[in-house]
């Protein structure tokens, strides 16, 4: 579940080698434990088109590259590792579709060659705004970053309600005790975890919004650790899942507390996700989204 980059498809047929030179989008729902998530409708996915053939006057690339959540009628929050570090032409798209990869897929056959056509038809394009501190120290690596979007194009397309964000130190309020006690749900597009076979691990999947129960695992400044294991009725995130959402049920209201960064490669053990009730993440989201 270290940062890795997703599935491509489509028009991107040759888009993979390329991602790996520019970004790394992280993590994704583990298949054991996990079931669709049709009703998260604020829960979307990434989409990017890019240069890869040396005209940056045209995009030739498009896929889904992350997950986020809307947390206001025109903010996409996601992961800094998802929006940086791509070719000076990278346009960044928002979907809320609950298939992204099948609409892309649609998308591809009917608009060959010309990715933003593709992205158009499944997305709705946002300017990203990645943390600038980013990457800062393992204490607190910024990574974090929004998309803003039209507000009117978002909801002449999809119905959702914004998540609800963390007040400010709401993890920490709970105690150990409290934490151990609080149902915790990753959510996000990301793909399966390890499958072993002859040519060693692959992760399937990927491109659909689904969810798994979690549970908590550590705690400090500005990390909140998740455990994925399958013995406890955990699932869990993996490659693709970056960015997106982890909620808690605090004071009987699902709550938007983390979103998900990294963890182990086969993505079985741990979601390590960056607390969006600590003082770093709340001083960036303070200009773009009204804080609890």
């Amino acid at each position: 579940m270290t940062a890795l980059p997703v599935r491509l498809t489509g028009v991107s047929a040759a888009a993979c080698a390329i991602v790996l030179g520019v970004a790394l989008p992280s993590s994704a729902i583990n298949s054991y434990n996990a079931t669709p998530a049709p009703e998260r409708t604020e829960v979307g996915a990434l989409v990017a088109t890019w240069d890869a053939d040396n005209d940056p006057s045209t995009p030739d690339r498009v896929d889904w590259v992350c997950s986020g959540t809307m947390i206001d009628a025109d903010t996409f929050l996601t992961a800094a590792h998802c929006t940086t570090d791509w070719p000076e032409n990278v346009r960044f798209y928002v979907s809320l579709d609950q298939d992204v990869q099948a609409g892309l897929d649609r998308a591809a056959a009917q608009h060959p060659g010309d990715p933003a056509a593709v992205a158009d038809a499944v997305a709705v394009q946002g300017t990203a705004h990645s943390h600038p501190g980013y990457p800062g120290p393992a204490a607190d690596t910024h990574d974090i970053s929004v998309v803003e979007v039209p507000a009117a194009k978002m909801r002449a397309r999809w119905s959702f309600t914004p998540a609800t964000l963390p007040e400010a130190g709401a993890l920490d309020a709970l105690g150990a005790q409290g934490l151990d006690a609080t149902p915790f749900v990753v959510a996000g597009y990301g793909t399966q975890e390890a499958d072993r076979g002859p040519g060693g691990h692959t992760h399937p999947g990927g491109g659909v919004r689904m969810k798994a129960p979690v549970t908590f695992d550590a705690l400090n400044k500005s990390w909140v650790r998740l455990a994925m294991t399958a013995p406890q009725g955990n699932g869990g995130a993996c490659y693709g899942d970056s960015g997106g959402p982890n909620f808690a049920t605090l004071k009987g209201k699902r709550t938007l507390v983390s979103t998900t960064i990294t963890g182990d490669s086969p993505c079985y053990a741990t979601n390590v996700t960056y607390r969006l009730d600590a003082p770093g993440a709340r001083a960036f989201l303070s200009p773009f989204t009204k804080l609890p």
